[in-house]
């Protein structure tokens, strides 16, 4: 997901949009002095869990209605039918809000599970950073000309801002790929969820399949927290102490996933591509 401050240029809803960032940035921390204290169940834990999703709905609401909006006023259609429409760049932009909107309202009305708030903590960090340097810091400190510019040159840096922005492209790409590890995590821990039959599992591990495969296709980070993941895990299978069975249970798990993962790829029916049949 790219972060650049809001994707919308009203003021009131860019505002809104920092507030529900903030807010569940605030539950997020309430909710871990509950977890790490094993009072995760209390009403102050359960009231902050549930507001961190209600916030994290609102925000990507926001994205969602304003980019809808912007589409209804442009006109604009694509053609080529459904697929296509899936297919296109600016939709799968659009989508990646869409999803993660969808899986605020899933965590919101499913039971706890406190790795799900964890990705929409790091995305808020990012997003209240960039609109602090760019629109907070402006307006409460404004920028004054240095003593030495020569008059319409540029006026000097905030050096709060500046580091502000130093963070976020110091650390965004790391955050990213912890963001996609965790994601990847939690696709696990509700797996085990589903084998141990804890009430609404089952539903829940295939909607978060389908997210997840949404993510895989829109974030070079996803592919390469999978990637990576899965290299480590062929290195400790190739111990020689490693049993055949379990290296050939490895390889079907690894033959399985590409073909469901080819299976799903819109973008090979988009492009017209045939899907290979499995051998």
């Amino acid at each position: 997901m790219r972060i650049n401050g809001g994707p919308f240029g009203l003021n009131k809803h860019r505002f809104g949009w920092f507030v529900g960032h903030l807010t569940l940035l605030f539950c997020a921390f309430r909710y871990g002095m509950s977890y790490i204290t094993f009072n995760f169940y209390s009403r102050w834990a359960r009231f902050s869990y549930r507001t961190a999703f209600v916030a994290a709905a609102a925000t990507y609401g926001i994205v969602v209605y304003k980019a809808y909006r912007a589409r209804a006023r442009s006109g604009s259609r694509q053609q080529g039918g459904p697929l296509a429409l899936v297919g296109d760049e600016n939709v799968q932009y659009l989508g990646s809000y869409q999803w993660l909107l969808t899986m605020a309202l899933v965590w919101l009305f499913s039971r706890q599970f406190p790795l799900a708030i964890l990705p929409f903590s790091v995305y808020s960090v990012f997003h209240v950073a960039t609109y602090t340097r760019t629109n907070l810091i402006p307006t409460l400190q404004p920028s004054q000309p240095s003593a030495s510019a020569s008059p319409g040159g540029r006026p000097k840096p905030n050096p709060m801002a500046d580091t502000i922005g130093k963070f976020v492209k110091e650390y965004y790409d790391a955050s990213m790929m912890l963001v996609a590890s965790l994601e990847i995590f939690l696709w696990f821990r509700i797996l085990f969820s589903a084998i141990i039959f804890t009430k609404g599992s089952w539903i829940l591990i295939a909607i978060y399949t389908v997210f997840l495969r949404a993510r895989y296709s829109q974030s070079s980070f996803v592919q390469g927290a999978i990637s990576q993941g899965g290299r480590k895990v062929d290195g400790l299978i190739a111990n020689q102490s490693t049993p055949p069975v379990v290296k050939q249970a490895w390889e079907t798990i690894k033959g399985l996933a590409r073909q469901g993962a080819d299976a799903t790829d819109i973008n090979r029916y988009v492009q017209g591509q045939p899907v290979k049949k499995a051998q």
